[in-house]
């Protein structure tokens, strides 16, 4: 109960911290009004971050919210490019609509300079797993080559993925990512696709 609990406060945290920062601005965003926000205590706030810059790398927390929401809104019947489309539609939508370009460069920087903790390239995270999930069973139904391996498969999904929210970031989100995605990602998985 402890743990659970635990993930409950942190993840109050990280979500009051991203409406806020979205809201706000990360720069005008205090540690104060995030505690007060997510209804937990500063010592909280301390436990589970060293400070605000902390959070940038809790993105992937949020995006793994997401996508576990998502998961249950899955079609079974849908093959395994109509899976990943969805996913990834719905969270290019997420993006625009919540998370500033701004941010998501920041997270990017971070990255770039090992200045955070970010994890999204944890292969335990929620989004790994669900997309291994939908590559492993494209493969078992025979919707999949399979002269490409799921991982390298997953990996370059990812890699895709990424490389559209950079650019979008670098173009300061002059157009909409999600019509951008739906456009060139459905080619780029169709050569996963077996003849």
């Amino acid at each position: 109960m402890t743990s659970k609990n635990s993930k409950s406060t942190k993840g109050r945290i990280i979500s009051s911290a991203w409406e806020l920062f979205y809201e706000q601005g990360y720069d005008a965003t205090t540690v104060d009004e995030i505690v007060e926000l997510s209804e937990t205590s500063k010592g909280s706030f301390y436990h589970y971050f060293k400070g605000k810059d902390a959070l940038l790398g809790s993105l992937s927390f949020v995006f793994d919210e997401k996508y576990d929401e998502l998961k249950t809104r899955l079609d079974p019947a849908d093959d395994f490019i109509d899976q990943l489309m969805f996913l990834n539609h719905e969270l290019f939508v997420m993006i625009e609509d919540s998370i500033s370009v701004d941010l998501l460069s920041r997270l990017f920087a971070a990255q770039l300079l090992n200045k955070s903790d970010s994890n999204l390239l944890d292969q335990d995270r929620t989004y790994y797993k669900i997309i291994r999930a939908i590559v492993k069973n494209g493969l078992a139904k025979g919707d999949l080559r399979d002269d490409v391996s799921v991982n390298e498969i997953c990996k370059a999904y990812a890699v895709m993925e990424r490389g559209m929210m950079y650019d979008w970031c670098i173009c300061s989100g002059s157009y909409s990512l999600a019509q951008y995605s739906n456009r060139v990602l459905r080619e780029f998985l169709e050569n996963y696709r077996l003849t």
